[in-house]
């Protein structure tokens, strides 16, 4: 009986840290006007340092946010990213442009605000 429910236990552990490796670290990002309001069709682009962020180099991932104003990335590395995002004359820079702090193994949620 007790090696019955050792070996439950034991499998149960097991699953349970498996399932936890299977979750990539990803952000699932919202891009908002200064009204609210969500905003389709903004290319969003994230960079691994502040340097290739100012001279918009080498980014790491990049796409526009759908119907929804969202867009999202995964498979990402435990850095401190910089995110461009930009429609026409609006963007997100001098506010919100470094994520930070992203947990590892789960699914980050981020607004960014873009004005002119």
């Amino acid at each position: 009986m007790k090696t019955k429910i050792y070996s439950l236990f034991v499998i149960l552990f097991l699953l349970s840290s498996f399932t936890v490796q299977l979750i990539p670290t990803s952000v699932k990002l919202t891009v908002r006007n200064g009204l609210g309001s969500v905003e389709k069709d903004v290319t969003v682009t994230l960079y691994a340092n502040k340097e290739d962020y100012e001279k918009s180099t080498n980014p790491v991932a990049g796409g526009k946010t759908d119907a929804k104003g969202q867009i999202y990335f995964q498979d990402l590395k435990e850095l401190n990213y910089y995110v461009s995002a930009e429609k026409g004359d609006k963007n997100n820079f001098g506010a919100g442009e470094k994520l930070e702090n992203l947990e590892l193994n789960k699914v980050n949620k981020v607004t960014l605000i873009i004005s002119e």
